[in-house]
């Protein structure tokens, strides 16, 4: 029996998101891998790797990188007035908040 053109295009996209989650899998190990060797080129390396499959998943399940950034910004500005540690301590999720608000300003 031969598959029609539609058929072939959701298993085919299919197969993308289950390669683009391993992706993302091994992605994290690579940062866990660099971690202890602290060079910071290999380590930022493996992060953006990690932080692309999270873009290109999103896009795959229909998500736009617009959307996807707003809602990293939504979350992370609701848990800096949450009081996350991360903001209690270092101020990083409102910082992180901020640079997605200065990236839509330009």
């Amino acid at each position: 029996m031969q598959e029609s053109g539609r058929d072939l295009e959701i298993g085919r996209s299919i197969r993308m998101i289950e390669w683009l989650k391993t992706e993302l899998v091994s992605g994290v190990a690579q940062v866990f891998r660099q971690l202890p060797k602290g060079r910071d080129e290999a380590v930022s390396s493996a992060l953006a790797g990690v932080i692309m499959s999270c873009y290109l998943l999103g896009r795959r399940l229909g998500i736009s990188f617009s959307k996807l950034e707003a809602a990293v910004e939504r979350k992370a500005l609701h848990n800096a007035t949450e009081r996350h540690e991360l903001e209690e301590w270092y101020n990083d999720l409102s910082t992180l908040g901020e640079h997605f608000a200065a990236r839509r300003i330009k």
